[in-house]
């Protein structure tokens, strides 16, 4: 099958079911896919805790021993891996539950290839978009933090130095420049000098 998908994305599998996984697996792999497969939530953990981190993890939600939706939880808290749920049978209380994961989706088993390959692209598409929305939220934040630090910064120049608010701005921004330096980097090192007088 000639295929207009990513070979670049990789995908793991999670079935307690052989014929399952081999089915899919082929299937996705002839569609382009980079695919890796488990039989087990404690053996897709242990294909984790080797480094890896696929683009998406395809998952069984009944399974013996450890359920799917165990994984769930620690793919969504742990590493932010993005997740569809596989089911056998459609069921209020675990939408519910993978939906609190974070579930990109959720299919009712039988499911062939041709069904999951507009799942997988559509979680794809959303996967990329929550973790350009995670950047963006981390920029924000990082800049909030650098504004309160220069901020502080400038609030202790003008103690030490009894000058206004834009003069104790300039005097750092100028220092900066002088020690080609960032105004934040230089913010932090006067805060830190400031807390060990306070501690001496």
């Amino acid at each position: 099958m000639n295929s207009t998908f990513n070979s670049k994305h990789t995908l793991l599998l999670v079935d307690d079911e052989r014929l399952v996984l081999a089915t899919l697996s082929q299937g996705l792999s002839k569609a382009g896919y980079a695919v890796s497969t488990a039989e087990s939530v404690d053996e897709a953990e242990a294909w984790l805790a080797r480094g890896e981190r696929p683009d998406l993890v395809i998952l069984d939600v009944s399974m013996p021993g450890r359920s799917g939706l165990e994984l769930a939880e620690r793919l969504h808290a742990l590493d932010h891996v993005p997740f569809l749920l596989l089911t056998a049978f459609s069921d209020q209380e675990i939408v519910d539950k993978a939906a609190a994961y974070g579930a990109l989706g959720y299919l009712v088993k039988p499911v062939d290839t041709m069904q999951l390959i507009p799942a997988i692209e559509a979680a794809l598409a959303r996967a990329a978009e929550l973790q350009g929305l995670r950047m963006t939220g981390q920029q924000l934040q990082n800049a909030l933090n650098s504004e309160r630090e220069i901020s502080i910064a400038v609030g202790i120049t003008m103690v030490q130095y009894r000058l206004d608010r834009k003069a104790a701005f300039d005097l750092l921004r100028k220092t900066a420049r002088s020690q080609s330096r960032r105004l934040a980097e230089l913010a932090i090192e006067v805060i830190k000098a400031s807390e060990a007088l306070n501690l001496g």
